[in-house]
């Protein structure tokens, strides 16, 4: 418990430190850079499959080797990276190079962090035998609780001393990464022996469950249709909200995740994943339609709460999912997996965001994502076997 604990207060400062400027990047590239909606979905596109790419092939790596801490600090170190490169960027080019470097870390530090959250999870026993929902939902209400008090954070700077300065913002944001690497001198891992000898993972593809090889088909038709969180930015913008309150209704977002994050892992322990993840991929089809049609403030901001809670619904379930039905040796390279067939959709969800909004306006890339979340949990109600209670159903 204490170990999951530990994970999560790193995550909760990094994510304190990332959301006190990812709100603000597609505000700068629009508002102080001028650059277009589709433009924005490339640089977003661009990163997210970047960091994608790197996600399967870490998880190889922590599996081979067993160095997933050493692993997941480089991953984490990238984060005060990106903040310096932001520093020194006066264009979209630049932009890019820094949410490229940014993503690359998540990339390399997601898949040995997840294995640190499952093992720490089968040593404590967490309240009972199938402890994973609750353990994956504590790091994820920290994480998400970090992301709540950054965008807090700059949503105060804005409107106070930093004046829309975005340089002083970028540069406070590197104390709160650098508490988050302190974190890792608490945390301990699990050593298992390393194979000098490994088949490629896709030669032992064979190994995993069926159903597991189909929700990863579901999950790339549904991260089709889920474009980066910078159009949900660029909408509420678009709906005359200033930076300022754009950064709090991206606040109400996180908290609303943080706060519900461990509720729902408890409860997919409980009752099983599928059981979670249809109404997930309903609440984010609702979601969409309410982004595509809100036409006052209070829908905006309804609509950026019930995003929170379908986050809280489906992120931490789904890894979950993947930990618990992936064989013991591939578990490291399959949570890299599930990450990497997520992000290399978003490369054309982003595109296809962007494309749409352009040529039809804001509510169109909306209205295709909850489309396609609609499809996805269709796939999940009729191909999808139930399990027992203590597994995932899914």
């Amino acid at each position: 418990m204490l170990n999951i604990f530990f994970l999560g207060l790193v995550s909760f400062f990094t994510d304190f430190s990332t959301e006190m400027v990812y709100p603000i990047i597609p505000l700068y590239l629009t508002g102080k850079l001028g650059v277009k909606p589709a433009l924005v979905g490339v640089i977003e596109g661009i990163a997210e499959s970047l960091a994608s790419l790197l996600k399967v092939f870490s998880g190889y790596l922590t599996d081979r080797f067993q160095k997933k801490k050493a692993v997941a600090f480089v991953g984490y170190a990238a984060g005060m990276l990106y903040k310096l490169a932001l520093l020194f960027s006066g264009s979209w080019v630049g932009i890019l190079g820094a949410r490229s470097l940014d993503r690359i870390g998540k990339g390399v530090r997601t898949a040995p962090r997840d294995v640190l959250v499952s093992e720490s999870a089968d040593q404590t026993q967490m309240g009972g035998a199938n402890s994973l929902g609750a353990a994956f939902g504590l790091h994820k209400a920290l994480d998400m609780s970090g992301a709540a008090l950054g965008g807090l954070a700059a949503w105060l700077l804005l409107r106070g001393i930093a004046a829309e300065d975005y340089r002083n913002l970028f540069l406070l944001s590197m104390i709160p990464a650098a508490v988050g690497l302190g974190m890792f001198f608490f945390i301990k891992e699990k050593r298992e022996p390393i194979l000098k000898q490994r088949d490629p993972f896709w030669q032992n593809m064979k190994q995993v469950d069926a159903q597991l090889r189909l929700y990863l088909l579901v999950i790339f038709l549904f991260t089709l249709g889920n474009s980066s969180n910078a159009f949900m930015i660029l909408r509420a913008n678009d709906a005359d909200f200033g930076d300022a309150g754009v950064v709090l209704l991206y606040f109400l977002y996180n908290i609303t995740a943080s706060a519900l994050s461990v509720t729902f892992g408890r409860l997919s322990d409980k009752i099983g994943r599928k059981r979670l993840l249809v109404p997930g991929y309903l609440m984010f089809a609702l979601c969409y339609l309410g982004f595509a049609f809100a036409s006052g403030r209070a829908a905006m901001a309804a609509a950026f709460v019930a995003y929170g809670a379908y986050t809280a619904m489906i992120t931490g379930v789904e890894r979950a999912f993947v930990a618990e039905i992936a064989p013991p040796a591939l578990k490291g390279t399959l949570l890299g997996l599930q990450s990497t067939v997520a992000g290399v959709a978003l490369l054309p969800a982003s595109v296809i965001a962007g494309a749409l909004w352009d040529a039809f306006g804001p509510a169109a890339p909306f209205l295709f994502g909850a489309g396609l979340s609609l499809a996805a949990a269709a796939v999940l109600m009729v191909f999808m076997k139930e399990r027992g209670k203590t597994e995932i159903e899914a």
